[in-house]
């Protein structure tokens, strides 16, 4: 059956996908390495394609193609969260752009798209890792490419993007030890090939073929996560960000350009409308560049080296006291004042679970709390509406999880206002950033200040194992053991919370260690955490301890030290 498809007849097709992904959520979930309950990639996956959908069928009965592919690329982007979500969403925009002059869906179409979908998807992470969804992307435009050639006929091409997807994730553990070590395929590349199973099935009549022979066994090694900080130290002087309109950028270019001049380059958006950042010690090349390509406007040059010796000038000695839990702290405004307030220069959005976190936040000078964490990844739109309800000129982003720090940065791209995601992994993360806020400094000097100050914390979590799996230093961990996490990697193992807090309290204050913030979970009972409290007193009586109660969810305990 030769299958000649309009762009615009393409909706339940794209909903058939989005049902196959919904159906093996958990599935996908499980094959996530890091065994803590946390966003995963399913469930960001799905929810983020759920956006796309619910914007397909808003559309009215006489909807054209460019409305098809308007509301997939705002959909998907609105509805992003995690980084595999964010990721799947800049594949979609890029399959989107890819059709945007195409009349019939053909071979030929799907080969052009997907090929723009992978140049869309590697451009918008800094640091493409091999046997990612980036990788089976990849894999499935070549093979669409090859076929296309060959002038199959769509039916069989889609068939054998299929196969060739399935193929693809199944090898991603030969180019991602980590994943081999666990005995796992990875979850975004099975989540994308679950997507083409069910669109292909709906597009051509054939039944969804699911994968064969397992997608992934109990993990058995080490687990730890890479972070990428983009705003690790510099080797360069100047930071140098402007708005730039273009209607004829040559974008790969001009990202060489930046490359080759400095670090921390970014250049995001599309024509005609970009914005450009780099750490470099000649500005003036860059503009120049810039310039002779286009029109630059809102030029922001700082001298990072003179913004830390202000900075260690201007608040040394004047750090503030630990906010008392249950309420603002002596002083904070109000929630009705802070309501009333419509001049202030900045404003700060954080995201956090528990009523405990959220009310020391708020006390530290939070507008608006965003609900999610380990549990919920909030989507772009969720900080979108978030910073839109901010009453202030410029705001700043405070995501605190790892998983949420792509989100930010999308909700960046398309805000109406400035806005600046500082990259905290954690909630203790955001306590020192806002203790360091300069409320007589710029906006780009305070993102510079608070990054530092957060980048500074260590963060530990204690909760329970999900599933199998060895901690970092080679223990064998079961399903319900008491996990003990410092940045990111699992330390400790064992039976009973309080046994697993102290050896972790012990790995923290193992070094220049002044201060241990400690944040009650709502499964940690108070008397419990006050005689917890006393041992680490007892064990440590130099550690000047700082207590709250955050009622998170699913973590009995969230500490940090400085």
């Amino acid at each position: 059956m030769k299958i000649m498809t309009n762009p615009s007849d393409l909706v339940p097709h794209v909903a058939a996908a989005v049902r196959m992904l919904v159906e093996h959520r958990d599935e996908v979930n499980r094959l996530n390495v890091f065994p803590v309950p946390d966003g995963d990639t399913g469930t960001n996956m799905s929810l983020t394609l759920e956006a796309v959908l619910g914007e397909l069928e808003a559309l009215p009965s006489d909807m054209g193609p460019a409305d098809i592919r308007k509301a997939v690329t705002h959909g998907s982007l609105m509805g992003a969260r995690g980084n595999s979500g964010v990721i799947t969403s800049q594949i979609l925009r890029g399959v989107c752009d890819g059709l945007a002059d195409v009349e019939t869906f053909d071979a030929e179409a799907v080969a052009g798209a997907l090929a723009v979908a992978v140049e869309v998807a590697f451009s918008a992470v800094r640091k493409p890792v091999e046997g990612t969804i980036l990788t089976v992307l990849r894999d499935i435009a070549e093979a669409a490419a090859a076929q296309a050639a060959a002038q199959e006929p769509l039916q069989d091409m889609m068939l054998a993007l299929r196969t060739v997807a399935y193929e693809s994730v199944r090898a991603t553990p030969e180019k991602l030890p980590i994943l081999k070590e666990n005995g796992v395929v990875d979850a975004g590349g099975y989540g994308l090939a679950l997507l083409l199973d069910g669109f292909v099935a709906s597009l051509t009549g054939e039944v969804t073929v699911g994968p064969t022979g397992g997608m992934g066994a109990a993990p058995v090694a080490r687990v730890a996560i890479e972070q990428i900080d983009d705003w690790e130290g510099s080797a360069f002087l100047y930071c140098t960000e402007f708005l730039f309109t273009s209607d004829d950028l040559d974008v790969p270019a001009a990202q060489g350009f930046l490359a080759d001049m400095g670090d921390c380059e970014l250049l995001v958006g599309a024509h005609p409308d970009f914005k450009v950042h780099v750490h470099t010690n000649e500005p003036g090349t860059v503009l120049t560049y810039m310039t002779q390509r286009g029109q630059v406007s809102e030029v922001h040059i700082h001298n990072m080296r003179l913004q830390s010796a202000q900075r260690l000038a201007g608040i040394e000695g004047d750090a503030p006291t630990a906010a008392v839990p249950g309420g603002p702290a002596e002083g904070a405004p109000s929630e009705d004042e802070g309501a009333s307030c419509t001049c202030k220069d900045f404003g700060f959005v954080a995201v956090a679970s528990g009523a405990g976190m959220e009310k020391i936040l708020v006390s530290l000078g939070v507008d608006v709390v965003v609900s999610g964490g380990q549990t919920m990844n909030p989507s772009t739109k969720d900080l979108l509406d978030a910073v839109r309800a901010v009453e202030a000129a410029q705001v700043f982003v405070l995501p605190n999880n790892k998983n949420i720090i792509l989100a930010a940065n999308a909700a960046a791209e398309v805000s109406e206002k400035p806005l600046r995601v500082i990259p905290t992994t954690s909630v203790p993360q955001s306590f020192s950033a806002l203790f360091a806020v300069d409320q007589d400094a710029g906006f780009e000097e305070n993102a510079v200040l608070m990054a530092e100050a957060a980048a500074a914390v260590r963060s530990a979590e204690v909760t329970w194992a999900i599933k199998d799996a060895k901690a970092a230093n080679g223990t064998a961990i079961h399903s319900g053991d008491v996990l003990g996490i410092l940045d990111d990697a699992i330390e400790v193992v064992g039976s009973e919370v309080p046994a697993v807090a102290l050896e972790l309290v012990g790995l923290l204050a193992d070094g220049d260690v002044d201060a241990l913030t400690v944040l009650a979970g709502a499964d940690l009972a108070q008397d419990a955490f006050e005689e917890l409290l006393g041992r680490i007193g007892e064990a440590y009586p130099d550690l000047e301890l700082d207590a709250h109660r955050g009622d998170q969810p699913l973590y009995p305990l969230v500490m940090s030290a400085e």
